[in-house]
């Protein structure tokens, strides 16, 4: 399947155009392969768009979706529940949205999501589950909760799917089907017009198909440019980080992480093992509930009073959890953090970027943790076992990319790259490199 970055130089070249190109990715989106990824199509809308779109512009008039908590003019802001469908129209557009179509892109959709943003898994009661691109016999989770911006990537049916990233809702969807998820370092992208989970965590970013599209998406996302030099792998000191990132992990994980380190090391990268003992401290530091439990329930607690019999009850049980922080647990929480985060940069200092399986395990079956008390043990279970990898750069201020390692033929599984704040540049240098490596096993 071709990235945006080859189907924008055979446009070029004249050998499509951007309205077959359409047409495939609304055919795709329309297909049983992408059955509950879209809460809202708007395929009339993109193909009047696309007959006026420029072919020398960046997206090209090429296919991309949005998170349904995206503010998009004219519609309301459901961010996959029901308790928000009749919320008044947004006036403009959200800013991401708003530079995605400045760049030349035509929006098809509003992809389904884990509600108001708070799971990793994908799992939707109101709007169904899209099921994960990589197998057909077998109904897996998507990931969240970026769940059907990934499976429109995925499947073909959009060459960018934007999305959020709070606790890994970008990285642990692009792990679990096979594609790139690129967390910025959160300032640099403007969250203006989607609806937050936490103000403190959340990042406004994109899946793709390849690193080299998911610069693209990044440039134009944060306004500004990437400077990934191509020095080879060999010029770069990378680290990879023993403890908690294993805990847990599937053998097949296991296996794929270590043959792409192998592979990697194969390609001349340096790469050394280390012990961060700073991750042993984020227990207690988050002890009294966290900052998305916190930031979410001071959104939520007055539709929580009037409408909480229309919530999923898995996420409004998480959301309550923050009713009980006090205000100096918040502050104290600030500070720590804060703190932490001085200790850890200053442990990876050496390092151009450190290396850790996204999530420790592969896509389970829809049905161990589709809705229902009787699954909630487990949805729970497998929910803190996707997000505890790549949460620790959210709390970090990081910035991460996730990239597919597995063999051929195998379940996904991603090879996260990350550092800390504002070394966005070189992490993505480090994945382009790393791809190219991967791509020749």
């Amino acid at each position: 399947m071709n990235d945006l970055h080859a189907t924008r130089l055979n446009l070029l070249a004249g050998g499509t155009d951007a309205c077959t190109e359409m047409e495939h990715a609304i055919g795709i989106a329309q297909s049983p392969a992408c059955s509950h990824v879209f809460t809202r199509t708007l395929f009339d809308e993109a193909r009047r768009q696309v007959a006026r779109s420029v072919p020398q512009s960046r997206l090209a008039g090429l296919a991309f979706t949005a998170k349904d908590l995206f503010d998009i003019e004219g519609q309301p802001t459901p961010a996959g529940s029901v308790v928000l469908s009749h919320a008044p129209a947004a006036k403009a557009d959200a800013v991401s949205v708003a530079r995605l179509r400045a760049a030349g892109g035509v929006l098809t959709g509003r992809t389904n999501m884990t509600e108001f943003a708070f799971s990793g898994v994908g799992v939707n009661p109101h709007h169904g589950t899209p099921a994960n691109a990589s197998d057909a016999a077998t109904p897996r989770i998507p990931g969240g909760s970026s769940s059907g911006a990934a499976v429109s990537v995925a499947t073909g049916a959009a060459f960018i799917g934007l999305g959020s990233d709070t606790g890994g809702s970008i990285r642990i969807p692009a792990a679990l089907n096979g594609i790139v998820g690129f967390k910025s370092t959160a300032r640099l992208v403007p969250t203006e017009g989607a609806l937050p989970l936490s103000t403190t965590l959340d990042t406004v970013c994109a899946m793709t198909r390849s690193v080299r599209d998911a610069v693209t998406a990044h440039e134009i996302l944060a306004a500004r440019r990437v400077t990934a030099g191509a020095a080879a792998l060999g010029a770069y000191r990378l680290a990879v980080v023993k403890n908690v990132f294993f805990d847990g992990i599937e053998p097949a994980v296991a296996r794929a992480f270590d043959n792409a380190l192998q592979t990697l090391r194969d390609a001349g990268a340096r790469i050394e093992e280390i012990q961060l003992p700073e991750l042993a401290e984020l227990q207690a530091i988050n002890a009294t509930g966290g900052f998305s439990a916190a930031e979410s329930y001071a959104w939520h607690r007055l539709l929580l009073e009037r409408s909480g019999a229309g919530y999923d009850p898995r996420v409004a049980q998480r959301i309550l959890k923050g009713a009980t922080m006090k205000a100096h647990e918040y502050i104290d929480l600030l500070h720590a953090r804060q703190a932490w985060i001085a200790r850890v940069e200053a442990a990876l200092s050496p390092f151009d970027a450190v290396l850790s399986p996204t999530v420790p395990i592969t896509a389970p079956a829809i049905a161990s943790v589709a809705p229902g008390a009787e699954r909630d043990d487990e949805f729970f279970r497998i929910n803190a076992l996707l997000l505890r990898n790549p949460s620790i750069i959210n709390m970090l201020d990081g910035c991460a990319l996730s990239l597919p390692c597995q063999a051929v033929g195998e379940l996904p599984v991603g090879l996260m790259l990350w550092h800390a704040s504002l070394h966005d540049d070189a992490v993505l240098a480090v994945a382009l490199q790393a791809e190219r490596a991967l791509q020749k096993q």
